[in-house]
């Protein structure tokens, strides 16, 4: 059946004006329509979260054996030239190498600056005049993360480098702290010594340090170990190193490693005060002849440790040490000495493995400025980088400088030609020989103790001592020779106990036959030794202005305060008696200087080497 629509459309159309006329009114009882807003437009999807990334790379970057070298040291670098050869690249100063290492760090945000010790002592005079005070303040500047201490780190003892770390103007040697800065701060930089205990099992500084990088969401962890070399108490002046013990390097470093890890250390870097020598030229990677001190420390070291920047031998070298032991597939650096170089490592660390699988490095020159060196100019090139002053190091360097210039340039004397280090035949050297003079007039006279020998260390005599034309040399010069502070003692000793002494240069600790350290003596003595007679009986023909030495007579004797405790494994001067303090070492050869000017330099005859 069919039903029309019509009459309900009519319905509607009714309904429909009613609501409209109703929709206006102000009435209260009226009957307002609900009108659906528009659907909301969807929102765009949320973008994915960044991907954490698989690898991160980290720069390090490291130097070693800086010795308080403020001012370029007007050494250069023999490096490879572009069209063949080779070209000297003067390098050094801080200035500069505080703008290289911001050069290195501008090229990656995640890194770390670290020095392999010997930051301070046997320094040059306008460092050491100030107890280093200028260079700790130099390399605060630098802003660095760690200093593995080295051994001439303790050489004016462990409380004066508790100061240089902590501050403060207390007085521990014969010089005046803080005649400059009078609030000096100390150090910004974490000092490590992981195998310097004390009596009561802790180590004088922290044994570690840590660095998180982060990027992106990853985080990776870089662990530092630092320490310097077992062997520091035979080279440094014992009162030094009183109460302290220096523990095997590997095993030290072994035993941290897996606290290390437990902490979330992704790479491990032993930063240590020993080193190795190679034979090849610089950023030579092939590492040929690798020889040293280091090796043994190597081959103990657990096989987890990635990089190992090294020093104290003041070789420069970079070294993929799986190729000599696959076993330890060590990185090893060394960035040489003063500054000249810095050693640029990168490693790469997977975020996931937390692992390093790849790690490479090059050794960067400090190239700052042009020096002259006697006749010869070496001039900046262009074949490798040059770096600007960093303006507040030079700043620092210039006021200390301007404080030290009149004691530096003033002249003690003249001499009538060059005193160098250079060894003879027999081991001595003309300005070890003249300085062994010098303290022997500083000390022969009776209310100065009486001495009738002197000797002096080969390895306290730090630069040669060359006049210029007029033949006059300056106390900057006698102070480079001699940048230690060592007082001088005399002790009364019997003829067996100097040959006993004089036999320790070959049978002493470090001192060996294949390694001699021949003491240089006074014009008084001489004497002759075989290296083929038997230990304990090398020594023979000792005499006195002449006159042979007796076993059982008694001698004053002269010798610095470093070889006066034993230093340099002479632990026979221990045995001395009737101890007498004299001058400074600098001072008595500045006086000697003075006295006989012009001053022919000595002859090495005072040893004779025999079959």
């Amino acid at each position: 059946m069919h039903i029309s629509l019509k009459p309900r459309l009519a319905l509607a159309g009714v309904v429909l004006a009613a609501l409209s006329a109703c929709g206006g009114s102000g009435n209260s009882n009226g009957f307002i329509p609900f009108i659906p807003s528009p659907a909301p437009a969807p929102a765009p999807p949320a973008p994915p979260p960044p991907a954490t990334p698989g690898s991160m790379d980290v720069k390090l970057i490291a130097f070693n054996d800086l010795h308080g070298n403020l001012e370029p040291p007007k050494l250069s670098i023999s490096a490879p030239a572009k069209n063949g050869g080779t070209v000297a690249v003067p390098a050094g100063g801080a200035a500069y190498l505080a703008s290289a290492i911001a050069s290195l760090k501008a090229r990656n945000e995640n890194n770390a600056v670290v020095s392999a010790g010997d930051m301070i002592g046997a320094s040059p005079l306008v460092s050491a005049l100030f107890l280093d005070e200028p260079t700790i303040e130099a390399v605060n500047e630098m802003k660095i993360d760690f200093n593995a201490v080295g051994n001439h780190e303790f050489d004016k003892g462990q409380t004066e480098l508790l100061r240089m770390k902590n501050g403060g103007c207390a007085k521990n040697t014969p010089l005046e702290p803080c005649r400059v800065n009078k609030a000096f701060p100390g150090a910004n930089f974490g000092f490590l010594a992981a195998n310097t205990v004390k009596t009561d099992g802790t180590t004088l500084f922290p044994a570690t340090g840590m660095k998180t990088f982060t990027k992106d969401g990853a985080t990776v962890k870089v662990a530092f170990i630092g320490m310097t070399l077992k062997g520091t108490p035979s080279i440094v002046t014992p009162a030094g190193v009183a109460g302290l013990s220096f523990k095997d390097e590997a095993d030290t470093a072994n035993a941290l490693i897996p606290q290390l890890k437990a902490q979330g250390a992704d790479a491990i870097v032993v930063v240590v005060h020993e080193g190795g020598t190679t034979t090849v030229g610089y950023n030579d990677k092939s590492c040929a002849g690798l020889s040293g001190d280091i090796l043994p420390i190597l081959d103990k070291l657990d096989a987890s440790v990635d990089v190992v920047i090294s020093g104290h031998t003041h070789r420069s070298y970079i070294c993929d040490y799986g190729k000599t032991n696959p076993a330890k597939p060590f990185l090893l650096t060394s960035a040489g000495q003063y500054g000249t170089l810095l050693t640029d490592i990168n490693l790469t660390i997977d975020t996931r493995t937390r692992k390093v699988t790849a790690k490479s490095a090059d050794n960067v020159i400090v190239q700052g400025e042009a020096y002259t060196s006697g006749a010869n100019t070496i001039a900046l090139t262009d074949q490798y980088p040059a770096f600007g002053k960093n303006q507040q190091v030079a700043a620092l360097i210039s006021q200390y400088l301007s404080i030290a210039a009149p004691l530096v340039q003033r002249v003690v004397g003249t001499l009538s030609g060059p005193a160098t280090r250079t060894q003879t035949a027999s081991r001595e050297s003309v300005l070890g020989n003249l300085i062994a003079d010098a303290q022997l007039d500083a000390t022969s006279a009776s209310n100065k103790g009486g001495a009738q020998i002197a000797f002096m260390n080969p390895g306290g005599v730090r630069a040669d001592l060359v006049p210029a034309g007029d033949g006059s040399v300056t106390y900057g010069q006698i102070f480079s020779v001699q940048p230690f502070g060592n007082s001088l003692v005399v002790k009364t000793m019997t003829g067996a106990q100097i040959k006993a002494v004089l036999e320790q240069q070959f049978n002493s600790g470090t001192n060996t036959i294949a390694s001699p350290r021949v003491l240089l003596p006074s014009r008084s003595l001489t004497y002759g030794y075989s290296l083929s007679a038997p230990a304990g009986s090398r020594i023979s023909n000792m005499a006195l202005n002449g006159t042979a030495m007796a076993d059982g007579t008694s001698y004053r004797v002269t010798m610095n305060s470093f070889l006066a405790t034993g230093g340099d494994n002479f632990t026979v001067f221990n045995q001395g008696t009737d101890t007498l303090g004299g001058d400074q070492d600098v001072d008595a050869l500045e006086a000697y200087i003075k006295a006989n000017s012009p001053l022919a330099p000595p002859a090495t005859n005072r040893i004779t080497v025999l079959p």
